[in-house]
């Protein structure tokens, strides 16, 4: 009988044991998998991140073209550039008053 008991118990341990292995393969490879995830967001984030200072780089340098023109339109018609910024004025003067 105690043959037996030493049997099942030895089974038992056993079983147990392939369960914990089973269980601690499956906790490394959901910890690997985070790893995984983590550096693809990683990755992901940067590559976001280069896109949106090339544009930044791009908005900035059409911003300075821009405002090259504008300097140069100013420069040469003068009287012109008096007269738009007079009526531009009147426009928003007219907009925020209450009547």
């Amino acid at each position: 009988m105690a043959e037996s008991t030493d049997k099942k118990t030895s089974a038992q341990q056993k079983e147990l044991d392939s369960g914990k292995e089973a269980a601690m393969a499956a906790y490394q490879n959901m910890l690997d998998a985070q790893q995984h995830f983590r550096q693809a967001a990683e990755a992901a984030g940067l590559d976001l991140k280069e896109d949106a200072m090339k544009q930044l780089l791009k908005g900035k340098d059409k911003a300075d073209e821009l405002g090259h023109e504008v300097e140069r339109y100013v420069h040469e018609k003068p009287l012109a550039t008096i007269g738009i910024a007079f009526f531009a004025g009147l426009l928003v003067s007219r907009l925020l008053s209450r009547h």
